[in-house]
């Protein structure tokens, strides 16, 4: 699934993703492919494209797994 992340919450390390079906998907840290820090940073400034996995729904609602950026600005190379 793609999707852009969106409201991110830096201090307890969560985020929301919204999909390319029009639902939001919750993804904590643990579930990102990449640096978190760069997360953090590039957020403010675009909207920052991803693929992912959907998860078991919470009994807060839908989750994204596998959490990968597909804009390759955190590659080193």
């Amino acid at each position: 699934m793609k999707g852009t992340v969106r409201n991110l919450v830096s201090k307890r390390q969560f985020a929301f993703i919204h999909g390319e079906d029009n639902v939001d998907y919750f993804f904590h840290r643990d579930d990102f492919n990449g640096h978190w820090h760069d997360l953090e940073n590039d957020i403010t400034t675009s909207a920052i494209p991803v693929e992912f996995d959907i998860a078991a729904p919470t009994a807060k609602g839908p989750r994204a797994a596998n959490v990968r950026r597909t804009d390759f600005s955190n590659q080193v190379g």
